[in-house]
């Protein structure tokens, strides 16, 4: 935001240097990038008067000219200009002066004759015909053409930099997204007067109007969505005579960075800087049916904007419309199809208030970005609208523009009523480590403008950011001033810090992985629809039900992912595609399940494994699996064969469970899937509930002292049939031992003859022990003739 401190001067009286002004504004909160001056680089540049004109004796189309420069005696200037006369007033660069970009002008000699300076352009001193509409682009400056300047005096010997306001100082604020207020001149003047306690002058706009008909009589309005358009205010100007503006506004708009066009335009660029409103203005004649409609945009529609580009709409982007047709982008700019011309004779000021959101997206949609539209999409106060269109219609009037209709139509939707915040001083020293009295608290938020009943703050509708004590604080800690609050040492209780006992058991795992060779790798939580089908997930399965992303980077990116297995495999089929002969990966990757009623989702933490090559086969991950249930102390595991998921092999894939809860799958993937990935290897994944694990854990491990006494072992090898698993024959022994038993070792497995066809020969190693006493032969015996038993009668399984 630029602010003229000439423009600051009409709403608050401060006499300091720039320095210290920019100091001072930084230090309350209002951070200057710097400051610039229009004409800081034009030096010994005056107002000459043309005395007499001869042609010069060596050129068709050059001048000797008779220049009274104030300097007592004429000087004599060579110009090739066309466009000057004896009487005029221009400006002079003298010998030893300065133009803009570093243009240094000196005495010499043009063609044999001496010239003692130059006679300056528009262009040579930084200016344009947009700020002097009357002069003549490639010409000589005319100051005598322009009745401001010769109503001010055109005295020769004067600086063109007073003169033409060139010396006015423009400081540039860097204005927060949280403080739009700032984003105008008034704004700007409150924080100024508030900084150095100085008073406001603000101004109530004063519209006479016309008698006869209002503007009701002629316009409706109308608001579809009033979420999008809190508030609309219109009034209407006819009889409209368009002409350049004074020079007074054009040097203010000049100073703040916007071109002066003409003035009804430029009225509305006025009040925007000038309140923080952006205004519009529309030629009523293009406005068919007598009616505006501020609307969504229907499906199809094209509109030509005022840059006269093209513009294809969708549904969601907010429009002012006619009955037919829109006639603008709301929040952004205005159409060409009701441009002000020439001719316009009826126009409708447009003040609105519009949802920042929608209009940052459409812009953004539209590659549109602003100076309406950067201030929309901030938050601006709805309560405004009205202020600016009368301010607007005052400048009609005091610039002899037009004449105003009487009335004023204002749709509102908005919450009218204020914001209101408790003034809790303990709390805020206490946040600021100060001692501030309440007193002071007071005076220092009545600058700013915040109305105080009792320890009630009621907060101005301009500031939307204020909500807590600690945003009012902040207003106390910026205006008592940053650098006056005291150095101190913290003070307050100091809290323990530690890891849960999630985060244990993530590291634990994490470091009992990487021992065991497996790499952790990272991998987004977002993936791409597209992966569910290269795992060949059933197309009614419930994990393809996904939170969908609503501003996603791409489809590659654009819902949550519910299980972990496209991560790894896109990992492990990245290292194959770079001809890494093997791979060993693990994730501690969380999922998302949607809840039905409910905006977030379940998150879940999944160990996900996953390794090719080298020596990976089915049984060295099982074993992983296995190390990893340990170390958790997860007790009661079972492994399962389990067909039926379409990504796994189905001979060579395995349930996982423990006490009868699931924790998860882990199997070799089938080819079909592997080819997905473009993998021509085994390739084995597993995925388990790390929650769910957990869950399952038998507490903490407690400390066994070595066994007093012998274990005793004895070697049974049983017959079975081939269907028969070596997990369900070892939970059987398992429970068939009669309390003795405390580990069971398979050492073979044998088919063939003389084994029957369909039958195997499966050989296990029992130890048994008793803890309060040496086994006896028979009781050994007696406790594999209790797992021989058991084993017969539930599997067919008998002794070899």
């Amino acid at each position: 935001m630029n602010l003229s401190r000439k423009w600051l001067t009409e709403f608050v009286d401060i006499h300091v240097s720039d320095k210290e002004y920019c100091d001072a504004m930084t230090l309350s909160g209002s951070k200057v990038e710097g400051v610039s001056i229009p004409g800081g680089e034009i030096k010994n540049v005056v107002v000459g008067k043309v005395l007499s004109m001869e042609r010069h004796p060596d050129s068709d189309h050059m001048f000797t000219c008779s220049i009274d420069a104030g300097t007592g005696a004429p000087i004599q200037i060579v110009t090739g200009a066309q466009n000057v006369e004896v009487g005029d007033c221009v400006p002079v660069a003298m010998d030893d002066s300065w133009l803009p970009g570093g243009v240094h002008i000196t005495a010499g000699k043009l063609r044999g004759v001496e010239s003692c300076g130059m006679l300056c352009s528009l262009k040579e001193l930084g200016l344009t015909t947009h700020d002097y509409p009357y002069a003549i682009e490639d010409g000589i400056f005319i100051l005598s053409d322009d009745p401001d300047l010769l109503r001010d005096g055109l005295a020769p010997g004067a600086d063109v930099v007073p003169l033409l306001g060139l010396d006015d100082s423009v400081v540039e604020f860097e204005i927060t997204p949280n403080r739009p207020d700032c984003l105008s001149v008034i704004g700007l003047a409150r924080e100024t007067a508030a900084t150095f306690g100085a008073p406001l002058k603000l101004h109530t706009p004063e519209v006479r109007g016309t008698e006869g008909e209002t503007v009701a009589d002629i316009l409706d309005v109308e608001i579809e969505d009033p979420d999008l358009c809190p508030r609309y205010t219109a009034r209407m100007v006819r009889n409209v005579k368009i002409a350049p503006s004074p020079e007074w506004m054009r040097r203010r708009l000049r100073s703040s960075g916007v071109r002066p066009i003409n003035n009804i335009v430029d009225i509305t660029n006025y009040v925007m800087l000038e309140y923080g409103q952006p205004m519009h203005a529309f030629d009523f004649s293009c406005v068919e049916g007598g009616k505006i409609i501020v609307r969504t945009a229907r499906e199809g529609e094209v509109i030509q904007t005022l840059d006269g580009a093209d513009r294809s709409l969708t549904t969601n982007m907010l429009c002012i419309c006619d009955e037919h047709r829109p006639v603008g982008v709301a929040g952004v700019m205005g159409g060409a199809n009701s441009e002000i011309m020439g001719d316009t004779a009826m126009v409708v000021f447009e003040s609105a208030n519009f949802n920042g959101v929608s209009i940052r997206r459409t812009a953004t949609a539209l590659g549109m970005r602003t100076d309406a539209s950067a201030r929309y999409e901030k938050g601006l106060d709805p309560m405004n609208t009205y202020k600016g269109v009368q301010r607007a219609c005052e400048l009609v009037e005091l610039l002899g523009c037009g004449e105003v209709v009487d009335g004023v139509i204002d749709v509102i939707a908005a919450d009218q009523n204020p914001r209101t915040v408790k003034l809790e001083p303990a709390k805020i020293n206490a946040l600021l480590g100060t001692d501030i009295s309440e007193h002071e608290m007071r005076a220092m938020l009545e600058r700013l403008d915040f109305k105080l009943e009792g320890d009630t703050i009621t907060v101005p509708s301009w500031r939307s950011d204020v909500e807590h004590y600690s945003d009012i604080a902040e207003e106390v800690a910026r205006l008592h001033g940053y650098d006056k609050i005291p150095v101190t040492l913290m003070r307050g209780e100091t809290t323990q810090g530690g890891f849960s006992d999630k985060q244990k058991s993530e590291r634990q795992t994490g470091a009992l992985l990487r021992g065991m060779g497996y790499s952790e790798i990272i991998t987004y939580s977002f993936i791409s629809p597209s992966y569910y089908d290269k795992i060949r997930l059933p197309v009614d399965s419930a994990l393809r039900r996904s939170v969908t992303i609503l501003n996603p980077l791409g489809e590659d990116t654009s819902v949550m992912r519910t299980t972990a297995l496209p991560s790894m495999l896109e990992t492990l089929a990245r290292n194959y595609s770079y001809r890494n002969k093997a791979a060993r990966l693990y994730e501690i990757a969380t999922v998302y399940h949607p809840v039905d009623g409910q905006d977030l989702a379940e998150e879940r933490p999944m160990l996900s494994l996953g390794a090719y090559g080298g020596d990976a086969d089915f049984f060295a991950l099982k074993g992983v699996v296995e190390a990893v249930l340990a170390a958790m102390n997860v007790r009661n595991v079972h492994f399962e064969s389990r067909s039926g998921i379409p990504a796994f092999h189905p001979g060579r894939c395995a349930r996982v469970t423990a006490g009868g809860v699931e924790l998860g799958v882990l199997g070799q993937l089938h080819p079909l899937t592997a080819q997905n990935y473009s993998m021509d290897c085994d390739v084995f994944a597993a995925q388990l509930d790390f929650l769910a694990l957990l869950e399952q854990r038998a507490g903490e491990a407690r400390y066994e002292p070595l066994p007093r006494f012998p274990s005793v072992t004895r070697d049974i090898a049983v017959v079975c049939g081939d269907d028969v698993t070596v997990a369900a024959l070892v939970d059987c022994i398992g429970r068939g031992a009669r309390g003795l038993l405390k580990e069971v070792e398979l050492f073979d497995i044998y088919t063939g003859a003389p084994i029957p066809a369909g039958r195997k020969s499966v050989a296990f190693n029992l130890t048994l022990r008793a803890e309060d006493r040496s086994l006896t032969a028979a009781e050994a015996d007696e406790d594999v003739k209790s797992v021989l038993a058991l084993l017969e009668s539930e599997l067919g399984a008998v002794l070899r």
